[in-house]
């Protein structure tokens, strides 16, 4: 049997304003004494059938069962050269290693990650507005968008670490305090994703099941969980019975190529002991109309590198 609770928690008023006091009912309980299993309560594609858009209606009928969608070339060689050279102009900046946007690898002490590359770089601020990305972002979320979260990872040859298996949107829900799934992610491959070197896995299905993981949630986990997560991780158990009940599907692709994927979907990553490095870039979309309030299950918000709280729409 499953329950609902109701927090007390904020709403945004406008994109950058203080946050109001309101009742919001938490429809996905999660960082408790236990673990438990909530049947999804919203949509998964949340546009109006046969909205125009570059999604075609068989694509968003696979996107809705299977809570994801590769898309075999979403952007072409010149784009992944420019995304490329970015990237590496990026990783290579001693300012940007010095900000606490970039994320270190723990063991090599490279660059891993470096979260809000559309406000670091215009480059990337063009890629989150061309149509190609927003567009299939507005038709799924059925709505303006605006985005959560970006960043670019890279996952160099010889012990890059992987992620363990999560639900992205218990993290968003629990620290961040997103209400609803509706929010989208795109990873757009800017190396070749071989099925050796770390690339993503998801359980086909899973985005219709939220599995809330058991512990409370440390003050500033966030500090924590972006080199290795361990709050909000579901057990052995739930996740045996996951890929028992939905399989697991590895994406590989060549640069250029783009996998959508629902908030929800269970996926992780093993570690790259290959000499053949794996970098993408990652962007979350979410519905303006689902915009964050208070976090449901952490004593603070994250900062706003990692969970935006300016709500403008993409234009």
């Amino acid at each position: 049997m499953t329950t609902t609770t109701t927090t007390t928690t904020t709403s945004p008023t406008s994109p950058t304003s203080p946050t109001s006091p309101t009742n919001v009912t938490d429809l996905y309980p999660s960082r408790g004494a236990t673990e438990v299993s909530v049947p999804r309560q919203d949509p998964v594609v949340w546009g109006a059938p046969g909205t125009p858009g570059p999604f075609s209606v068989p694509d968003l009928q696979a996107y809705e069962r299977d809570g994801f969608l590769a898309i075999e070339e979403l952007i072409g060689e010149d784009d992944v050269a420019l995304y490329r050279a970015e990237l590496e102009r990026l990783v290579t900046d001693p300012a940007v290693r010095a900000d606490e946007r970039s994320i270190v690898e723990p063991a090599t002490q490279e660059i891993r990650s470096v979260f809000e590359v559309h406000r670091i770089s215009e480059v990337f601020a063009a890629l989150v507005r061309d149509e190609r990305v927003v567009g299939r972002a507005r038709q799924i979320l059925g709505s303006d968008v605006y985005v959560h979260q970006s960043r670019i990872n890279v996952k160099p040859g010889f012990g890059a670490g992987g992620f363990y298996w999560h639900s992205d949107f218990e993290t968003w829900h629990a620290e961040d305090g997103l209400a609803n799934m509706r929010t989208v992610s795109v990873s757009i491959a800017l190396t070749e994703n071989h099925d050796t070197n770390g690339g993503l896995m998801i359980m086909p299905g899973s985005h219709k099941t939220f599995l809330g993981c058991a512990g409370a949630t440390p003050r500033d986990n966030y500090k924590k969980s972006l080199q290795m997560q361990d709050a909000g991780t579901p057990s052995d158990e739930a996740l045996t019975r996951f890929a028992d009940r939905h399989g697991i599907k590895l994406f590989t692709g060549r640069a250029g190529s783009a996998t959508w994927f629902d908030c929800n979907c269970m996926h992780g990553s093993g570690d790259n002991i290959t000499p053949f490095p794996r970098s993408n870039v990652f962007i979350v979309f979410n519905s303006v109309e689902n915009a964050a309030v208070e976090p449901f299950a952490a004593p603070v918000r994250r900062p706003e590198f990692i969970g935006a709280r300016d709500f403008t729409p993409v234009k």
